[in-house]
């Protein structure tokens, strides 16, 4: 979550003021102590039923937001989304009351259920530091233990407790990368920093030289384009989940696995390939999973939008985005084609899409308080759910699904549409207290009329 909130605001305006982010991270680590040390004397409540007074109003918003909008769209997701966030502040903020158990219960299954894939996306990909995730996998799945039972610590304990460690890691994250950023050269990508390397995706981050050749004026936005299994093969049958985020079984036996694009008119386009056809036999996809050398192929860079849609078929989504930064976004591209390498689960066209994505969206929603927008940031519901995908996507790879969510994701953050958080509980506030003040007015008319 940090990691993606420093991408966000950018290297640039935050190296400068480093030490705020410093500090930042130290008040975040001395809450979580402090909810630790409240809870242990079973007074704490507050702290954590802020974070259901968060969820609420956004939901609430959200489904307010939903009503409003006049397109059809995505407004069953967003409903969805909105309601959920509704019901799991209310489950939050009724804490301890009567959901100690329950709260308790829900965050070990989501350490168990997060601590299993891990540890067996993990051993499946074997990327680089694979058996590090696998350790975060092992710890995940021993808190899962500790708070689903009764022993050591009562269940009225467990959610303070869970608050804390998001604090801690939280905070934690945040000053190693408040000191990185102390020497960081401002032309660098933010992506450049190690606490973005736990996989070699950004090994291309790009080094901006300002010149004075102009860019070229884009015919368009920057579109994010998806072939989804399912939409991109002839599947009978269906599983859901599978065929989402992984891969599509055709009539034929063969296996699909999409495809993802990134193009930016008029003469942009990242879409990587392998040079000739993986044969995806279900026998074999075991053994090219494995993001190892000897899954290294020779790859290929599709020329354009229209001459892969001629040689197969139209993507079946896709993202617009009209915040961005084009000159990171060339310069990513630049280096990023100097190697045509493609790796199924380690360099493929997923990873290259979404690592041309973070490069275009650095330093999008950077102002002169960063700091501020940090904080902000950390408390949008859309950053926790983009930092969750990238953190799956780091433990296993980057699929044509995963990229999906995470463009719209990413979209629903940079190019608010209602406006931020913020912004709507302001006009919120603001209608309230007009239909107050109509009020009032209008019952002093009333008294004022003559009998």
């Amino acid at each position: 979550m940090v990691q993606l909130a420093f991408l966000l605001v950018g290297a640039r305006a935050l190296r400068d003021r480093w030490w705020v982010l410093c500090a930042l991270a130290l008040v975040l680590i001395a809450i979580a102590f402090l909810i630790l040390a409240d809870a242990m004397d079973g007074t704490m409540s507050v702290a954590t039923q802020v974070f259901g007074v968060v969820f609420v109003l956004e939901g609430a918003l959200g489904v307010w937001a939903v009503l409003a909008a006049r397109g059809a769209g995505s407004r069953t997701l967003a409903l969805v989304r909105a309601l959920s966030l509704i019901g799991l502040g209310i489950f939050i903020f009724d804490y301890p009351a009567r959901n100690g158990l329950a709260l308790s219960l829900l965050f070990g299954a989501a350490f168990l259920i997060d601590g299993v894939t891990r540890i067996a996306t993990a051993a499946v990909v074997r990327f680089r530091l694979w058996r590090a995730t696998v350790a975060v996998g092992v710890v995940e799945l021993l808190l899962a233990a500790v708070i689903g039972s009764h022993w050591p610590l009562a269940h009225e304990l467990k959610v303070p407790l869970c608050v804390a460690i998001l604090l801690l890691m939280s905070g934690w994250i945040m000053l190693r990368a408040s000191l990185m950023l102390r020497a960081h050269l401002s032309e660098v990508a933010i992506l450049a920093l190690p606490i973005y390397g736990a996989r070699n995706w950004y090994d291309n981050a790009p080094v901006i030289v300002e010149g004075s050749e102009p860019l070229p004026a884009p015919e368009g936005p920057m579109r994010v384009l998806v072939w989804t299994p399912v939409g991109s093969a002839d599947v009978p049958g269906r599983r859901p989940l599978i065929d989402r985020y992984i891969a599509a079984v055709d009539r034929t036996g063969a296996i699909s696995t999409g495809h993802a694009a990134l193009e930016l008119r008029p003469d942009l386009y990242i879409s990587h390939y392998p040079d000739e056809e993986i044969e995806h036999s279900p026998e074999e996809f075991t053994r090219i999973l494995r993001a190892t050398a000897e899954n290294d192929i020779a790859g290929r860079f599709q020329p354009s939008y229209a001459y892969e849609a001629a040689n197969w078929c139209e993507a079946d989504q896709q993202v617009e985005f009209t915040n961005f930064d084009q000159r990171r976004l060339r310069a990513f591209w630049a280096g990023y084609r100097q190697e045509n390498t493609y790796n199924l689960t380690n360099r493929n066209c997923s990873v290259a899409v979404a690592a041309a994505l973070d490069s275009a969206l650095e330093g999008v929603v950077a102002t002169h308080l960063p700091w501020l927008r940090v904080a902000t940031l950390m408390a949008n519901p859309d950053v926790w759910a983009a930092a969750y995908i990238r953190s799956r996507a780091e433990a296993m790879s980057w699929t044509p699904g995963l990229v999906l969510d995470y463009a719209r994701t990413m979209k629903r953050i940079v190019e608010p549409a209602p406006p931020p958080f913020a912004s709507r509980l302001r006009d919120f506030l603001r209608r309230l207290a007009r239909a107050r003040s109509g009020r009032q007015a209008s019952s002093g008319s009333r008294e004022q009329a003559p009998g």
